[in-house]
C-alpha cells in the first residue's frame, strides 16, 4: 500500500487524530472543505462559460466586421 506504513500504523494515527480532535470537530472540518471544494468548482465552471460566452461574442463581431469589409468591397 504505502511504502513502509502498514494498515496497522494508519489505524493508529487515525486513533489519535479522532481522539484528538474529536468526531464532532472532524465532521466540521469535512463540511468546510467539502463546500470550499464545491465552491472552487463553481466559480471555475462560472469562469469557462463566461469565457465562451465571450469567445462567442468575439467570433460574431469578428464576422460582421468581415461581413462590413465585404459590402465596402462589393461597393
Amino acid at each position: 500500500m504505502f511504502s513502509g506504513i502498514s494498515i496497522w500504523q494508519l489505524l493508529i494515527v487515525l486513533a489519535i487524530v479522532v481522539l484528538l480532535f474529536g468526531t464532532k470537530k472532524l465532521r466540521n472540518i469535512g463540511n468546510d472543505l467539502g463546500g470550499a471544494v464545491k465552491g472552487f468548482k463553481d466559480s471555475m465552471r462560472d469562469g469557462e462559460n463566461e469565457q465562451d460566452q465571450q469567445r462567442l461574442a468575439d467570433e460574431k463581431n469578428d464576422t460582421t466586421q468581415e461581413q462590413k469589409e465585404k459590402d465596402k468591397d462589393q461597393v
